[in-house]
Parts: C-alpha cells; sequence; structure tokens
C-alpha cells in the first residue's frame, strides 16, 4: 500500500539542501507560518561562500515585532536596500561559479516582485528553486489549514494534528527532531513517522576549500540541475 507522505517545515530564506531533500521526499509540504518567530535563525538570512574564508551571511531585515509575533506576521524592513545588497554580495561567485548566470536568473526574478511579508518571500522563492530543480512541491501553509484546537497540545504534536487533519499516513521530519518526537503517539494513532538525514557531498567550489552546509544558492551555482538531482536522492530514512 502507498502511504501519502507529509513535511512540515518552517519557511525558511535559501536553506540548505537538506530543506530541499526533505520536500523531494514527500508528496505534501506545508510551510509551519504559525509559530512564534525565532530570532537570530534561518528565516531571515542564510549563508553564501565567502572566498578567502568560511561564509558571509546573506540576509533580508524585517521590521521590530513583538517577541510573541508569529511567523506569518513578520514584515521585511523595505527602507533598507536589502535586494542589491543580497545581488552585490553574489557577484563573488561571478568568475568561480559554472552556473552563475542560472543561479542569478532565478534570484533576480524572484526579486522582480515585491514583498511585504517575509513569508511570502520564502515560499516565493522556495517555488522558484524548486521548478528550477524540476520538483513538483504541492503545498499549503498551516495558516491557511483552518486548524481548531481544543485543547492544549505538546510541541511534537503539531505535525501529528496536522498529517490527521490533511489525512496523511506518513509523516517525515528532518533529523534535527529525533530526540524531539515522541514516535509513540504517531504509531498508536496510525502514522508512521520518520526522520530525514542528509548526506552533504562534497561539490568543488573552486576556492580550495570546501564549505559544507551553505545556502541552496551555492549548490544551484557550482551544479547543474541534473546533478542537483542527485544530491536530492543523498539521504537516509530512520
Amino acid at each position: 500500500m502507498y502511504l501519502k507522505k507529509l513535511a512540515i517545515m518552517q519557511p525558511y530564506f535559501l536553506p540548505y539542501i537538506g530543506y530541499w531533500q526533505l520536500i523531494g521526499a514527500t508528496d505534501y509540504f506545508v510551510f509551519f507560518d504559525t509559530p512564534q518567530y525565532e530570532q537570530r535563525g534561518w528565516m531571515n538570512r542564510n549563508r553564501i561562500l565567502n572566498l578567502t574564508e568560511g561564509f558571509t551571511y546573506i540576509t533580508v531585515p524585517i521590521v521590530k515585532a513583538p517577541r510573541t509575533a508569529q511567523i506569518k506576521d513578520i514584515l521585511i524592513d523595505n527602507t533598507q536596500s536589502w535586494k542589491s545588497k543580497i545581488l552585490s554580495q553574489l557577484l563573488i561567485y561571478k568568475k568561480k561559479a559554472p552556473y552563475y548566470t542560472d543561479a542569478m536568473n532565478i534570484i533576480e526574478n524572484i526579486f522582480k516582485r515585491e514583498y511585504n511579508f517575509l513569508v511570502d518571500l520564502n515560499v516565493t522563492s522556495t517555488l522558484a528553486v524548486c521548478e528550477y530543480m524540476g520538483i513538483n512541491l504541492k503545498y499549503d501553509l498551516s495558516s491557511k489549514l483552518s486548524l481548531s484546537v481544543d485543547e492544549p497540545i505538546e510541541p511534537d504534536e503539531w505535525a501529528l494534528y496536522i498529517a490527521k487533519h490533511l489525512g496523511y499516513t506518513s509523516y517525515i521530519n528532518a533529523i534535527g527532531g529525533l530526540e524531539f518526537f515522541d514516535r509513540s503517539k504517531y504509531t498508536s494513532q496510525g502514522i508512521d513517522i520518520y526522520f530525514l538525514k542528509p548526506e552533504l557531498k562534497k561539490y568543488i567550489q573552486r576556492v580550495g576549500r570546501f564549505e559544507a552546509g551553505l545556502s541552496v544558492l551555492d549548490v544551484m551555482m557550482f551544479n547543474s540541475p541534473d546533478e542537483i538531482r542527485e544530491m536530492l536522492e543523498q539521504y537516509t530514512l530512520i
């Protein structure tokens, strides 16, 4: 019997390849935009290669919000020229990356639109990268699911609740949640739960070293869509 596979993750800004492996491993993806926004997380920034050493952050500035603000309500600070700054930061790839033009076309097309809410930018950019990779992403936002909770639930029960609400029989989470989730809560409800462990294979970054776990933009700069699709299959389900 075929298991319908669901994944739920917060909407990150051009995240690392493991995020896309999770998307590719499932039939339906829910952007979890209703939790409290986490400062200094991966929702408004990510890392790109620094030519001399380490990495550099690319950042989308946000308007200061209450600590209790939900992800869906976070506004971008458009008084700052963040698009042009990020594009200028990406120029470091121009003489090094064989797929620089293709990757820049993607990000420039994303930036042609105007965004007020951070979640809109993150969802739009995720869809654009999925299209480039050949992934047919079927998705929803948790804020659009009309969820109703009759009583308080534990943090590891949100995925269970959403899976049942959508009628999914299999849930896949990022490996970081392995110690966080109580598997018995899921199996007792007839839902299989798995954790995706990425295998971050090295690729040539043409700077004499390899920096792992950078934004998907770095992967796109140095790898063809076919090579990226191969990377998407390099994981283990636990």
